[in-house]
Order: C-alpha cells, then sequence, then structure tokens
C-alpha cells in the first residue's frame, strides 16, 4: 500500500522543509519494521519548490494471519483462503494509518527538535492514496475530510478497466488538497479516517483505542458532522467503547464552547465541601459584556469582525434580538471550524436565514459590511502590526460605519497578577501589542474625534483597585452630529498596499 505527502514552497520556505518536519533526510531512503511487514520512507522529488515524502508499506500476508490468530480479514473462521488472498498489500487501511503513527510518530505529535517553530506553521498539501477501501463510497469520503479544510478528489476504481459493465470497485484513487493545515494536523486526520473508510481493525480492539481516538481528534472530532459514525468504525462498532468515547467527546465539546478546561466539567464533588462558588472565565464575561452593550445599543444586525471559530456569533445566536448575524474573518480554517461549531449544514431554515460566515480583512474597506447596526471588535487589534490599525480604523469606522461599534483588547497592567505569565511577556504568543488603559482610551478617542463617534470605556472582569481589569471596552456611539469621515495617510498607504 502506497501514501504520498507532497507540498510547494519558495526559495525563502524551501518545500524541503517536510523533510525536518517528518524527521526523514530527502537524500535518504530508509526502512522500518513493523508487526505486518516492512514500511519504506522516500522521496521522489525533493527540490525548494516541490518536495514529495512517500510511504510504501510492503504487507506480510503470513505474520498478518499469524497476528490475528487464524481469523480472517472480517474475523470469519472460515475465511481460510481469504486469510492469504486479499486486499491487505496494496489498499490503504488501518495496518497504514499503524504504520503512519510508528514511522511519522513525532510528526503526527507536533515536534521538531531541530525546527521547533515548524510544526505550527500551515503550508500547502497534497496528500495521494491510490487505493483506498471505501465503505460508503466517494461521498463518504468527501462528507469525512471536506468538513476538515481538504479539497477532495474522490474517483472510483473500476472492476475492470477491460470490462467496464461490471460497475465500480469499492476502492477510490484519492487526492486530498489543503493550503490552511499543519502536517500535523493532517497526519492525525488520516489516522482516525483511513481505517475509517476501510470500516476494519486488523488487530484487537481494546479501550486503549479510545485514547488514541480521542488524542488523535483532539481540536477537531469533537465537532465534526460525522463524529457518530467516525466513533462507532473507528471503535469497530464495540457499543461500550463507543459510548464512552461520545461521552468524552461531549465533554470535550462543551469545555471548547466555554473555554474552560475539561476537568472543570467533569468534576463530580462532594456538595456539603465544595461550598465555593468556582470563577467565571474571562472569555464568559467578555462575552456576557458584550451582548450587554449590543441588548442596550438595541441593534439588530450585528458584524463579528474577526469572529475566529465562533464563540461569538454561536452566543449572539442563541437571542432572537439579534436578527441578523454576519462572522467576519480572513482565516478559511476559522471559518471552516466556526461552521462546525454552529452546525450550519444542519441548522434549520428559519435560524440559518439569520447568519452568515465570509471571508475577508478587516483592514481593507468591504461594501458587504456597510449598513449594519453594530460591529465588535473582540480580542482582534493587538493582532494588528501598529502601522495596519490606521487602515483596520477606516474600514470600520469609516467606511462600514455600524451606529455601534464594541472593541475589546487586553489591559497590559493586569499582566501582573497572572502568575504563570512570565515578566515582559505577552498573554498571547501572536499579540503585537499589549496596551494600558490610558493607551486604549487615547486611541480610542481619537478614532472617535476621527470618525465622529462618541466613546465610553467599560471593565471587563474584576476591576482590580491598583492594576484595572483584565480586558477592556470601547462603546463607540455615532455622534448625533457627524463630520465627514476623513482617511488619513497611514490609512491611504494600507489601502493601496
Amino acid at each position: 500500500m502506497f501514501l504520498t505527502i507532497s507540498t510547494t514552497g519558495t526559495p525563502e520556505r524551501p518545500a524541503t522543509d517536510l523533510g525536518f518536519l517528518l524527521h526523514k533526510h530527502p537524500d535518504n531512503a530508509q526502512k522500518f519494521s513493523t508487526s505486518y511487514g516492512t514500511a519504506h520512507v522516500l522521496y521522489p522529488e525533493a527540490t525548494a519548490e516541490r518536495c514529495t515524502a512517500a510511504l510504501l508499506l510492503e504487507v506480510d500476508p503470513v505474520a498478518l494471519v499469524r497476528r490475528g490468530k487464524g481469523k480472517g480479514r472480517g474475523g470469519a473462521p472460515d475465511a481460510a483462503l481469504a486469510q492469504y488472498v486479499n486486499d491487505r498489500p496494496y489498499a490503504a487501511s488501518s495496518l497504514l494509518a499503524v504504520a503512519l503513527s510508528a514511522v511519522f510518530s513525532s510528526a503526527m505529535k507536533g515536534q521538531c527538535a531541530a525546527r521547533p517553530e515548524l510544526p505550527a506553521e500551515t503550508r500547502p498539501l497534497r496528500i495521494e492514496v491510490p487505493a483506498l477501501p471505501a465503505r460508503g463510497g466517494a461521498d463518504l469520503v468527501r462528507a469525512l475530510f471536506e468538513p476538515l479544510g481538504w479539497t477532495v478528489k474522490a474517483d472510483a476504481v473500476p472492476l475492470d478497466l477491460h470490462f467496464p459493465e461490471w460497475g465500480d470497485s469499492r476502492y477510490v484513487h484519492l487526492e486530498l488538497a489543503a493550503e490552511g493545515l499543519t502536517l500535523a494536523e493532517a497526519l492525525r486526520h488520516l489516522y482516525v479516517l483511513l481505517p475509517v473508510l476501510d470500516d476494519a481493525k486488523h488487530y484487537w480492539v481494546s479501550s486503549d483505542e479510545v485514547d488514541k481516538l480521542l488524542r488523535a481528534g483532539e481540536g477537531w472530532l469533537p465537532d465534526h458532522p460525522e463524529h457518530k459514525l467516525i466513533t462507532s468504525r473507528y471503535l469497530s462498532r464495540r457499543w461500550s467503547l463507543t459510548r464512552e468515547a461520545m461521552e468524552r467527546l461531549e465533554l470535550a465539546r462543551l469545555a471548547e464552547t466555554d473555554d474552560i478546561a475539561v476537568e472543570e466539567i467533569d468534576n463530580a464533588v462532594d456538595e456539603e465541601t465544595d461550598t465555593e462558588e468556582k470563577p467565571v472565565p474571562l472569555a464568559v464575561r467578555r462575552r456576557d459584556a458584550i451582548l450587554a452593550a449590543l441588548a442596550d445599543s438595541g441593534a439588530g444586525r450585528v458584524l463579528d469582525l474577526g469572529c475566529g471559530q465562533g464563540q461569538l456569533v454561536q452566543a449572539l445566536l442563541k437571542d432572537t434580538r439579534f436578527t441578523e448575524i454576519v462572522g467576519v474573518d480572513v482565516s478559511v480554517r476559522a471559518l471552516t471550524i466556526a461552521s462546525r461549531r454552529l452546525k450550519l449544514d444542519r441548522m434549520g431554515e428559519r435560524q440559518s436565514a439569520r447568519v452568515r460566515l465570509v471571508q475577508g480583512s478587516l483592514t481593507y474597506t468591504d461594501r458587504r459590511l456597510k449598513g449594519y447596526d453594530a460591529a465588535v471588535l473582540s480580542e482582534v487589534i493587538e493582532h494588528l502590526d501598529l502601522p495596519r490599525l490606521p487602515a483596520l480604523e477606516y474600514a470600520v469606522f469609516g467606511s462600514a460605519r455600524p451606529r455601534t461599534v464594541l472593541v475589546t483588547t487586553p489591559n497590559v497592567e493586569y499582566n501582573v497578577r497572572w502568575e504563570t505569565l512570565p515578566a515582559g511577556h505577552s498573554r498571547h504568543g501572536d499579540h503585537r501589542f499589549e496596551w494600558t488603559r490610558e493607551e486604549f482610551r487615547s486611541w480610542a478617542r481619537k478614532v472617535a474625534e476621527r470618525h465622529g463617534y462618541e466613546v465610553e470605556f467599560t471593565p471587563v472582569g474584576p476591576d482590580d483597585p491598583e492594576v484595572g481589569p483584565p480586558s477592556q471596552m470601547a462603546v463607540f456611539t455615532v455622534a448625533t452630529a457627524t463630520p465627514t469621515p476623513t482617511r488619513n495617510a497611514n490609512a491611504k498607504e494600507e489601502q493601496a498596499a
């Protein structure tokens, strides 16, 4: 059985970085022993522009029978011939998934000792599997991979090219392409979904398979539209294991929705001793403050600018006062996750008419964003380089010009209260700046003055008497008599760029 992983690159970011990620040098052909045969890793091409790594698994049918204790492919004791004459050496299956985990274990965990920054980078990926058993056909292949951000091409393989009237086999030639995934994410998708499509495990499925599934499915499986089918097939339809996995997936989904740890949900305690009220997470306090401010403004049509994975959009949908909600983000992957979180594909007609997700950059004017009652920039501005803020300012306050704009951002003064945050560090690795209360208010007042808004400030979270609240919110409202907004030079330069 055979699988290839390809990527493209530039001289500044060469495609041969794939060798570092996989921990396999492009100049070497390597082989590894597995329980069922030998795995080979080689590179058919390796240049700065394009690099392809191939995994070839040679299955030993006799070893497969011996490790299966004499049972056939489906476990039937009378499948004597099928034990030795079958598709195992040629078609991708759970055996290939096991080989992926064994040969590329560090890559699957997102580890790279030589270049630790590489695993977190997304890159263009193309994966090809020439022969993949697919119980459910090409439609199921697309249903499993497309929600994860893959572009899928699944061509049915004919039973015999010389006898087309015989129809298609249960195998597909699979090609996957994606731009916004890391290699670790791609490998974890394959590790879970290859055996799911084959719908047959070639080893004993025990309780530790639940842990393997949840580890590989972290971050994507709980919200996958087909998570029930994936869980059942991966665990060979063993009812007790499937139930355990589904319960743990639901806990993970709830924890992600509320931005808290799983342990905070799954925490059976003695009511007699547990009398302290649990602190409300800052993310929840922030959403509550935003929802309250929007309700006070009387807004019905709301923009969530930089909506990320859709947590605020989901909260807005629960309140019928908000008749139209539009989530905007530049990241296709974030929008894909948001779509899964909101279950847009299964949402009722009336509910789906209230919500829309669109891709767009907040530093460029966009006519689609005009005419709304309110816009929210929740923890967004600190992710932009300071020279790009004027462009965002004009795109939101000058061009889109909603009646109300809410902006939240961290208060850097409060960072000294985070015991786990080293001195001088930002709260997030992607924060380009974090402002004091005075810096934020100075910026907000200038924005309001330039574009004809009035602005008020609200603390978010406990307001410490010395360092203020952990987060801060500015509420902009269009002034009664508003001057014509003008763009400053920096904004013009950003728009031209």
